[in-house]
């Protein structure tokens, strides 16, 4: 990063800006002493000398310590350290929390019955409930992710969740649909950290060499909502009405808030300053004061800049993000699908058809875990017997290379089946490798990121890949009903297969040339 002593802040910016570095990683703040943390301070000795500092009529500084890094590689105070039970603890929090907020993205689909009757509003215009959402979700990240490498993780967490359990609350209590639009945008915008910052919170936790089981949970997480959601929402809405599906959201999202009350920090900046300042050690801060233009570039553009910079963030983000939208288009099409005949299913009985998304969710999972136990961890020996710490980060793509043929596989028999009426257990059974292929292509593309570009830029990559991904997710809905009924079934399905189609060589591309795409990188990078 330039010097900003060096420059007006307005140049130093503008260079910055063109080379690419106001947008990296600052990697805390900067503590300076030639002695060991625990060496007995000036004053201290002097004490023992029957002396003291007012004797002398000196006025000591507090001393600055070299805790740049951890007190080796067993400190306590390194997360990677805690006991496994406490490790998992904390990783699964961010994931619950994902997938609390998820489930509110689908949960709601179910009532747009309810909900158009009530505020006697069309079809299409009550699907905005369900994008607003989704786009809050999807911006959240920008502001939230970057948030958490300056002030930590847990903090996020624990501020973010009552905000949106209360415009969670709100919009169960609308009175009209602006209302309702209202309430659930800032509940998707501030319910949304956890989807990104998770990611972060995995690689703080794990090795890379351990993450890929812990982060296939946590990637589940926000499939298993929306999955879910459906499920419960059609039962809610049938029985209790549209308002319930809301409430039935903030009881879940309070349970998971109250057991992540004891969480600890898990980033390494946050904790190594919290550990100065115990020590009785001061700080130094970054020199040229506070420059407001680089710390909103920090802070909240270097997501968008690392999405349209860098290839890996955008080329996964474009592939992630279509299949994504796919998933959320299903929200739409499969109420407008099974109601139609020969199925003709009640609001209950389509809610449960999403019963097979979750089980491609769950395969998808477990799909993860065999890759990495068999194929990734036998790169990681191999590489750690050639002298290499970690693996190449390229070989977590073996899951996204697989995967995506389920996702084209998916849609063709889908589309297909349901177009001509088949029976719905067989055109289900489509929907299950589609769900597959998906949480494969993203858990993998997650784990090759957050590899490429470690915990302290990772985040702000997860925060790019989350407003492209959660955009494409809000908008998909709004065209599905006019676009299934202009092209039918089965050819609206297959024109989804022929763009996967044209997506799959991605994996396969940065299989192959990651590691030159890697070199040219702008941002510090796995070697």
């Amino acid at each position: 990063m330039a010097n900003p002593e060096s420059n007006t802040p307005d140049d130093d910016s503008t260079r910055d800006l063109e080379k690419g570095d106001m947008f990296q990683e600052e990697e805390g703040a900067e503590f300076r002493h030639e002695t060991h943390p625990h060496t007995p301070t000036t004053s201290a000795s002097r004490q023992e000398n029957g002396q003291t500092d007012q004797e002398n009529g000196a006025d000591i500084p507090k001393p600055e310590a070299n805790l740049t890094d951890w007190n080796g590689p067993d400190d306590p105070d390194n997360p990677q350290n805690w006991s496994m039970t406490w490790r998992i603890y904390h990783a699964a929090i961010p994931a619950l929390f994902g997938f609390a907020v998820t489930f509110g993205t689908s949960v709601y689909t179910p009532a747009l019955a309810d909900i158009m009757h009530d505020f006697q509003i069309s079809r299409t215009v009550a699907i905005l409930g369900l994008s607003i959402y989704t786009l809050g979700i999807g911006f959240g990240p920008t502001l939230t992710a970057p948030l958490s490498e300056g002030h930590g993780r847990k903090i996020v967490y624990l501020v973010s969740s009552p905000i949106f359990m209360l415009f969670t609350l709100g919009s169960g209590f609308s009175k009209n649909f602006a209302l309702l639009c209202v309430c659930r945008f800032i509940a998707g915008f501030t319910g949304s950290p956890a989807l990104a910052v998770g990611a972060g919170s995995n690689a703080d936790l794990f090795p890379p060499q351990q993450r890929a089981v812990s982060t296939s949970i946590i990637m589940m997480a926000p499939f298993a909502g929306p999955s879910l959601g459906p499920i419960v929402g059609g039962f809610v809405a049938q029985y209790k009405g549209w308002r319930w599906t809301q409430w039935c959201l903030l009881f879940i999202t309070l349970v998971i808030f109250v057991a992540a009350l004891p969480m600890q920090e898990t980033y390494k900046p946050i904790i190594l300053q919290r550990r100065a300042k115990k020590l009785g050690l001061s700080v130094k801060p970054a020199p040229g004061g506070v420059d407001i233009k680089r710390t909103f570039a920090l802070k909240l553009a270097r997501p968008m800049h690392m999405l349209f910079t860098e290839p890996a963030v955008f080329f996964f983000s474009l592939y992630t993000s279509f299949a994504f939208g796919v998933l959320f288009l299903f929200f739409a099409a499969f109420p407008y699908i099974f109601a139609l005949p020969p199925y003709s299913f009640s609001t209950s009985q389509a809610g449960l058809t999403f019963i097979a998304i979750g089980i491609g969710v769950l395969l998808g999972g477990i799909t993860c875990i065999v890759v990495d136990r068999y194929l990734y961890q036998k790169k990681h020996h191999e590489a750690m017997a050639a002298g290499r710490p970690y693996a190449d980060p390229e070989y977590r793509l073996y899951a996204a290379m697989i995967g995506s043929w389920g996702i084209l596989i998916g849609l063709f028999w889908f589309g297909w089946c349901a177009g001509k009426g088949v029976h719905w257990a067989p055109t289900l059974l489509g929907a299950i490798p589609f769900a597959w292929g998906n949480l494969c292509l993203f858990t993998s593309s997650a784990l090759y990121l957050v590899d490429v570009y470690g915990p302290l830029n990772g985040a702000s990559a997860m925060a790019a890949n989350g407003v492209s991904r959660y955009t494409l997710g809000a908008v998909f809905p709004l065209f599905t009903i006019q676009m299934y009924k202009a092209l039918g079934v089965s050819w609206a399905t297959s024109l989804l297969g022929f763009l996967s189609l044209a997506m799959i060589p991605i994996p396969y591309l940065f299989f192959k040339y990651g590691p030159s795409i890697r070199a040219r990188s702008k941002y510090p990078v796995a070697t």
